[in-house]
């Protein structure tokens, strides 16, 4: 397997399997940016369009922000709106994150750029979708994952739910949806010669997210509370216990074959070779969280490495990097000094990239100008139409 993760030397495009394919993003937060970022690993062109405006500060750590040349316009100049629509001549995906009716607004919405280029895939990126009554709401990942009955699904019996942090709505339901979305929308127009609009809502994506659920849960084998399922720690064999030095332990042993080598291996006591029925449950829990407190993480870590036991250990992002196993297969990597995931899935023939580290703000409006095709790109930054006029406050 070749290497999956390395920013290319000249700081072109690197050979991904999106090489040549040209996105425009409106420069927003969350999923949007997570989506142009996956679009920028597989190779694609990615130029964000960012508003006047202080640098963040954030430098090369801003790693959500990686692989794209960054343009300043300030879309509420109709100058500067002028030279986004004449990029979208010239792109074959715009992405952007606004409200509904705010894009319209800005003279950038779907009918204003599929008018210029009528191939276009304009993907938008929402919580709560273009429509419906909460759509002019503003809400944050945890409200989406929430209204679709997800959140409720995640955490123990007895309990508050558990917040996965934003990985399930904002970059799980919304910009893998997204992305996904953005393709089918290209492979369509290669036989229609037409574009379209995507509408990604995290609700939606959310909402298929849970369709296994849905399925199980008409069939009578998933009851609509948590903590009591085959799949939320609901059974001893699929659950986290806690070790002798307070680190854990996940144990996924689903299958009979699994469960046999767990419990061999844990040491549990012969009358448990066999599931016991859910009588027996609760005297299971307590042996099996009991065995784990006997060791530490890293002694538990060395008795289940190489088996089919499904038990692996709890690591911190830290600790994630330096696996032997992350680290053999390369899922880290160091850009710019900082450590970050490196571009997933990967490919045998056209492996994608990490293009170039974070862009400082307007970094390279000349270039994408240029490279674009626009002519006059000097005398636009010099009357101010581009490029960052934003001046900071005095000290």
């Amino acid at each position: 397997m070749p290497d999956q993760a390395h920013i290319s030397e000249d700081g072109t495009p690197s050979g991904g399997p999106l090489t040549g394919l040209k996105v425009l993003e409106l420069g927003g937060i969350g999923p949007g940016p997570f989506a142009a970022m996956l679009l920028s690993d597989m190779g694609a062109d990615v130029v964000r369009v960012d508003r006047p405006g202080p640098e963040s500060g954030l430098g090369a750590t801003d790693v959500l922000q990686r692989g794209r040349r960054s343009v300043v316009l300030d879309l509420r100049r109709e100058e500067s709106v002028a030279v986004l629509l004449q990029l979208v001549e010239q792109a074959d995906v715009l992405i952007e994150g606004y409200r509904p009716g705010v894009a319209e607004r800005l003279g950038v919405g779907p009918e204003d750029c599929l008018a210029r280029n009528p191939r276009i895939v304009y993907g938008r990126m929402t919580g709560w979708g273009q429509s419906g009554p909460w759509a002019q709401m503003a809400g944050h990942d945890i409200n989406y994952v929430a209204l679709t009955g997800a959140l409720n699904a995640i955490g123990r019996a007895g309990e508050p739910p558990a917040v996965p942090v934003n990985m399930l709505g904002d970059f799980g339901a919304g910009s893998t949806y997204l992305v996904m979305g953005v393709l089918a929308a290209l492979w369509e127009s290669r036989s229609s010669g037409r574009g379209q609009v995507v509408d990604a809502a995290i609700v939606d994506g959310a909402a298929s997210l849970t369709t296994m659920l849905h399925g199980m849960l008409h069939a009578g084998s998933w009851k609509d509370e948590r903590g009591v399922n085959l799949l939320d720690t609901g059974r001893p064999w699929y659950d986290v216990y806690e070790t002798s030095d307070g680190r854990w332990m996940t144990v996924g042993a689903l299958e009979s074959k699994f469960y046999g080598q767990f419990v061999t291996l844990l040491g549990l006591p012969e009358q448990f070779a066999r599931r016991p029925k859910s009588d027996g449950w609760p005297e299971l829990r307590k042996h099996i969280a009991e065995r784990f407190r006997s060791k530490t993480q890293a002694e538990w870590t060395a008795v289940f490495e190489c088996t089919d036991a499904c038990v692996a250990p709890v690591l911190t992002l830290g600790e994630a990097a330096e696996h032997p196993h992350l680290r053999e297969r390369q899922t880290f990597v160091d850009i710019a000094g900082v450590r970050q995931p490196a571009p997933a899935p990967r490919f045998d023939r056209t492996p994608g990239a990490v293009q170039r580290p974070p862009a400082t703000l307007g970094e390279h409006t000349l270039e994408v100008l240029t490279d674009w095709g626009l002519e006059g790109g000097q005398e636009l930054i010099a009357r101010g139409i581009a490029g960052n006029t934003y001046e900071p406050a005095p000290n």
